[in-house]
């Protein structure tokens, strides 16, 4: 499914789920891009938009009792009642009957996906996810993997299956769609806190004084 017919198809709080593949401690030491640090404070704000707007998130884990690591730790504490589906070989996620019944039941079509890495878990699920009918947005700042060519190339072919490439900062306002609506002081603290720092900074200088 499309997203070229924005406005028409962008991303709605009520047909969202967001799925969150291999983001482990011990995948995370090898990912170069992009820089370690702004991946987990993306990740930690991407399971924070979950909790904000309500939306239905599916984690899935691949040999997390060898050397891949376990669930990196802020997912856990972030979204502790969210399903994890132990993958115990399957490399594309929707390969997995459990994973895929799992986004089945969320009964959302559109897809937020993220993980580890960008060029192999993320873009085979989100092909996958495409060519199961679903739109699907893969959020790259959030997702990493060993270098910039690998990205670029993952990005090229997921694009090109019509997967839609996109960023936390991006698809968290187009969630939002309005500061006024339910979910705008919390995305405020969010982009202040973990997205984009900087915005921290500029809150006290545009705040009224109480």
């Amino acid at each position: 499914m499309t997203t070229a017919s924005y406005p028409a198809q962008r991303l709605d709080r009520d047909r969202a789920a967001i799925l969150l593949v291999d983001h482990q401690v011990g995948l995370i030491l090898g990912v170069e891009d992009p820089e370690k640090e702004l991946l987990r404070r993306n990740v930690v704000a991407v399971a924070k938009i979950a909790k904000a707007y309500g939306l239905p998130v599916v984690i899935t884990t691949s040999a997390d009792g060898g050397p891949n690591g376990i669930l990196l730790p802020e997912i856990s504490a972030e979204l502790p009642d969210a399903p994890v589906i132990r993958r115990p070989g399957e490399i594309d996620a929707f390969d997995n009957a459990e994973f895929a019944a799992a986004v089945k039941a969320t009964g959302r079509d559109q897809l937020i996906v993220a993980g580890i890495s960008t060029d192999v878990c993320v873009s085979f699920a989100a092909m996958s996810a495409v060519a199961a009918g679903y739109q699907v947005h893969a959020v790259l700042d959030a997702s990493g993997t060993w270098n910039q060519l690998a990205t670029k190339a993952a990005a090229a072919r997921m694009e090109q299956a019509g997967v839609t490439l996109n960023n936390t900062v991006a698809v968290a306002a187009e969630l939002q769609r309005d500061w006024r609506e339910k979910g705008g002081q919390e995305l405020a603290e969010l982009f202040a806190n973990y997205a984009i720092p900087f915005y921290g900074s500029l809150i006290p200088y545009v705040t009224p004084a109480a």
